[in-house]
């Protein structure tokens, strides 16, 4: 974890969060209006504004922190290169609280029984939004665990926090004006109250490693229930190493390809055979464990964000990928109109761009023979190169596009599923992957009917 300077204290107020956040906003108004008289350009004025508001989210923590941290995802979109590079910063360089003040947290939250029966490294070994994590020792046992403590009262801010930050962030012109971020702030807070129920994510951690019992690919840590309770979950700790680090980096090719293989295999038993997804994808959920025999698993962390998808959405949400894919519009289309994508009234011009728009993201799982691999980018062994790709910024591009039409609110659990995407997309980019994709595809897609 970065050695970043400890704070003291939260504040857990909502009165105090929102004067916090506000006085940013009012400060950000100001500096505006001078860029305009100055003639900044728009871009230095941006980078400046997101500086300032990673700052004041690392050390506010909770819902605005999350917040940022989710517009850190899907802010390819919207936001300018150098605002979105700022606010990534919070997904790993968010400041720690002295244990002094964790240590009363914990007791707020658990009995001084069971914390006696513990031995806890005061230095924290994670660093969230929502909570700190600790390498604590079971005493009776000498079993090593990940102890996470929720901070206070985060709970009870999260309307408020939401709403002022969404506030701040088009007074500080971080989101243009005329975007309608509802759905994505609704998703936000959803899974803010998901995310602070410790008892729910153990359920889920521990239905996730059912489903993935005997895969050796993979390991999902124990739940200590002893331990546990709604703002307290303690769950075995595995030793791994991040995605990104040089250990992983310097492994062979054939390893590395793998490693990704396995989890884009994952990514597939998710969507198309469990309907359960872990939709919180980003790096610091999961580490390698590197085999000296060559058989490299991967540890999979933090299921708070794991959720269940109804049947009726996920297949038409299968039939529009098995369609893009396949090329099949028929197919395409029956699921779009489904989910609400597609509708009667909706101009030619309208349905060719969401259709193109389509098309295009699913280009690492098309054949080689495939007439839209007019590229060359689907080798003649159908490997594609997931990191010297230049496909995000192409999507980017065609989403612009979709400011011509008058658009409609997606499916909320759209959001939930593009945010997986992005973070597998991430993690095999990170891999530096080259693999064949639509192999590790085509047996899910012939289940889809």
């Amino acid at each position: 974890m970065p050695d970043n300077k400890k704070l003291k204290h939260i504040k857990t107020s909502v009165f105090s969060r929102s004067m916090s956040i506000a006085k940013f906003g009012l400060s950000a108004g100001v500096q505006f209006a001078a860029s305009k008289i100055k003639n900044t350009p728009l871009e230095e004025y941006l980078n400046i504004q997101a500086v300032h508001l990673t700052k004041e989210l690392g050390e506010l923590k909770g819902s605005m922190m999350k917040a940022g941290q989710m517009l850190s995802i899907y802010g390819e979109h919207f936001l300018p290169p150098e605002a979105n590079r700022v606010l990534k910063t919070l997904q790993s360089d968010s400041p720690a609280i002295e244990w002094s003040v964790m240590q009363n947290y914990l007791r707020d939250a658990l009995d001084e029984e069971l914390i006696n029966q513990l031995e806890i490294n005061p230095t924290p070994i994670g660093s969230a939004s929502m909570g700190q994590v600790y390498l604590v020792t079971d005493k009776n046992t000498g079993e090593r665990m990940a102890l996470k403590i929720q901070y206070p009262d985060v709970d009870k801010a999260i309307d408020s926090d939401v709403a002022t930050l969404k506030k701040v962030l088009s007074f500080s012109k971080l989101l243009p004006s005329n975007l309608d971020m509802t759905e994505i702030f609704d998703e936000i807070k959803v899974m803010l109250r998901q995310e602070l129920d410790y008892n729910r994510e153990a359920d889920l951690t521990e239905e996730y490693g059912r489903l993935i019992a005997g895969d050796e690919r993979f390991k999902v840590p124990r739940v200590f229930r002893k331990y546990s309770n709604k703002k307290v979950l303690a769950t075995e700790y595995v030793e791994g190493l991040k995605a990104d680090h040089a250990l992983v980096q310097s492994l062979s090719s054939s390893r590395r390809n793998r490693l990704a293989e396995n989890f884009l295999d994952l990514y597939f038993k998710e969507i198309f055979q469990w309907s359960f997804v872990q939709t919180d994808p980003h790096l610091g959920n999961y580490k390698i464990q590197i085999d000296s025999k060559g058989l490299d698993r991967i540890v999979l962390l933090d299921f708070g964000a794991a959720k269940h998808f109804g049947s009726a959405f996920l297949n038409a949400y299968r039939k529009m990928i098995k369609g893009a894919v396949v090329a099949d519009d028929s197919l395409f289309f029956e699921g779009s109109r489904k989910l609400g994508f597609i509708i009667d009234a909706d101009s030619t011009e309208y349905i060719a761009q969401f259709k193109s728009f389509c098309q295009g993201t699913i280009e690492p799982f098309l054949d080689y023979a495939d007439p839209r691999n007019n590229r060359g980018l689907i080798s003649p062994e159908g490997t594609y190169n997931w990191k010297e790709t230049d496909l995000p910024s192409r999507v980017m591009k065609n989403a612009f596009l979709f400011k011509n039409f008058e658009l409609r609110t997606p499916p909320r659990d759209i959001l939930f599923l593009d945010r997986k995407t992005a973070g597998v997309f991430m993690f095999l980019n990170v891999l530096r992957a080259q693999i064949n994709a639509r192999q590790i595809m085509n047996p899910y897609l012939k289940q889809v009917l």
